[in-house]
């Protein structure tokens, strides 16, 4: 948003950031730019005059119109006055985990053939990112830049815009003060904290699946293989005669692939499932901790999914099963966190839906984590027949009842549906729960857990 009698445009900077340059707006907002002072000398001096002029005397003209000449000499200069600056904005990180800070840094560049007067620059923040910053620049030399940074920090997750920048030019009296709003701002993401989880044998698992991921021949006989074209490198001994014959070029045999092991992380938004709100509560904890799960299992190698109760996958059903996309599916899955909410959903059916259709990774004899939320008798059902569509399933609870005895009672459907229930308390350690997981896995009394292929 530009500010009054303003007009700026935004050019493309050497460094690749977004530049915005500044020129002088129109008399009639100098004008309107007049401070509590240039308003008080120029309604003094009116009043001298007009006093001057009833009783008839000339020193008193003389005064008023000094009072009030001075304003408005101060509006003609500071209007007159070219001042042609370029700013540009780069925060450091643009993706930085709740409770730690970020950087911003602002240059400003004087592409005028004049020095700047005093400027006053203010960078637009939300309040939970902390206090408006305010800087103020002495002179800068034409050709000349300044370059200011500040930190900003959030608790809460989330999408944040930073800016427009606002420049204002005063004069050295005070009578006026002109505020111009360049059009450019940024993103900041503040995405959930993450911790560091240990490597743990799930239930689930295929064998050797330690390095995260299997291979499979890529033919099971001669009329089966797949050939490709001959690339250069490529070792004569894999050409493949009947298909080079057929084609009339080289043709050679596929290398076996690399199947990358799939793992559905599960979060469940339902505003009925959770009790209380802040940093502090269960959801909170449960989307850090889906956060964190996922971020771990694609360190090993897996190709991760986030399925919410709205049966949203993120990434989409295409997306996430090649190293390439899956060097990207961390920042997606964490951006994606970063703004989620509260759901109106009923149930968890349409998450079913989701694995049933094959669509997630829990549908194709994967690894199913799932953060729950309360679950009622039917929903508990209903997580009963996902953990059908999984090879392996670990389902972390909310504790709801103070009585071990109650707890157990609450679990025990879903230890019998083959889930390994891992109950928790909101600040618990994500860590230690994790190795409850693989303990459980080894035969921990009073869990159970069914392998996959």
């Amino acid at each position: 948003m530009d500010g009054p009698g303003t007009t700026v445009r935004d050019t493309g900077g050497a460094d690749g950031s977004v530049r915005t340059e500044e020129r002088r707006g129109s008399l009639r907002a100098a004008l309107a730019g007049l401070t509590t002072r240039g308003r008080s000398f120029l309604a003094a001096g009116a009043a001298a005059m007009v006093c001057a002029y009833v009783l008839g005397q000339g020193d008193l003209l003389r005064v008023g119109v000094l009072l009030a000449a001075l304003p408005l000499v101060c509006v003609v200069v500071l209007h007159r006055t070219r001042h042609r600056v370029a700013a540009s904005r780069r925060l450091s990180p643009v993706r930085v985990p709740a409770r730690e800070e970020a950087r911003v840094h602002l240059r400003l560049d004087n592409v005028s053939r004049l020095p700047t007067s005093l400027l006053m620059l203010q960078d637009q923040v939300p309040y939970v990112l902390g206090p408006r910053p305010r800087f103020v620049l002495e002179r800068v030399d034409p050709g000349g830049r300044r370059e200011v940074s500040y930190r900003v920090r959030s608790d809460l997750r989330g999408r944040y815009p930073i800016g427009p920048l606002q420049l204002r030019l005063t004069d050295p009296f005070g009578m006026v003060e002109l505020t111009r709003s360049f059009s450019s701002h940024d993103t900041l993401t503040v995405v959930p904290r993450t911790e560091e989880l240990p490597p743990v044998r799930l239930a689930g698992e295929a064998a050797g699946l330690g390095e995260g991921r299997h291979r499979s021949p890529a033919m099971a006989g001669d009329d089966d293989v797949i050939p490709r074209g001959y690339r250069h490198g490529d070792d004569l001994r894999r050409v493949h005669w009947r298909s080079t014959a057929r084609h009339g070029e080289l043709m050679v045999r596929r290398e076996e692939q690399p199947q990358r092991p799939r793992c559905t992380v599960l979060l469940d938004t339902r505003r009925a499932a959770w009790a209380g709100s802040g940093p502090e509560s269960a959801f909170e904890w449960a989307v850090s901790g889906a956060a964190s799960v996922a971020v771990h299992l694609l360190e090993r190698g897996y190709a991760v999914r986030l399925l919410t109760d709205a049966g949203a996958l993120v990434p989409g059903p295409d997306g996430g099963d090649t190293d390439a996309a899956a060097a990207d599916t961390a920042g997606l899955i964490l951006d994606t966190l970063a703004v989620v909410e509260h759901s109106g959903e009923p149930g968890l059916a349409r998450a079913y839906e989701a694995l049933r259709g094959g669509s997630g990774g829990g549908g194709q004899e994967g690894l199913l984590v799932a953060f729950l939320g309360s679950l009622d008798d039917e929903q508990t059902v209903l997580a009963g027949r996902m953990r059908q569509r999984a090879g392996g399933a670990v389902a972390l609870l909310p504790r709801g009842f103070r009585e071990p005895a109650a707890q157990e009672e609450r679990e025990r459907p879903l230890r019998e549906a083959g889930w390994t229930v891992l109950p928790y308390t909101p600040g618990e350690a994500l860590p230690d729960l994790w190795r409850q997981a693989d303990r459980s896995a080894g035969g921990v009394p009073g869990r159970t857990a069914r392998s996959g292929r």
